[in-house]
């Protein structure tokens, strides 16, 4: 048994999407070095005790990556049983990040409200996996 005979037949836009997330990742991580540079952050440190402009940077970077874990699980969870509804969902998560990291780095953090959108594709997806879940429990 092979994963072209388990998965859904959609499941290749499930895959695009993640592709997507990766280098919405990529692009962010990108981001802070080059923030780093400019504003002379050094390794380790996290955060600058004078450039509020490179911690709202490097802010949009670690609260996607706190919340990308959740993500992955519930796109994939919804995935399995509603591929193109939960890759569109996905789709407006990742682009959402973009648009918040974009408000956060002008340096006013209210500006990351901007991705707030990308709460229709995450808690999509949560109820999509929710609705999985009772399915397989019988609920539904």
């Amino acid at each position: 048994m092979d994963a072209l005979t388990v998965l859904p037949s959609n499941f290749g836009y499930v895959i695009l999407t993640y592709l997507y997330s990766w280098i919405m990742l990529g692009y962010l991580a990108v981001k802070v070095g080059g923030a780093r540079k400019k504003y002379n952050v050094k390794y380790p440190t996290m955060y600058s005790d004078k450039e509020q402009v490179f911690n709202c940077i490097q802010r949009a970077h670690q609260n996607t990556l706190e919340v990308y874990p959740q993500w992955l699980v519930f796109q994939t969870i919804a995935a399995l049983v509603y591929p193109l509804s939960a890759s569109v969902l996905g789709v407006i998560w990742v682009t959402s990040r973009f648009s918040y990291a974009w408000g956060y780095y002008t340096g006013d953090p209210a500006k990351r409200m901007n991705g707030a959108y990308g709460y229709i594709g995450y808690f999509g997806v949560i109820i999509l996996s929710i609705s999985v879940a009772l399915q397989l429990l019988g609920f539904l």
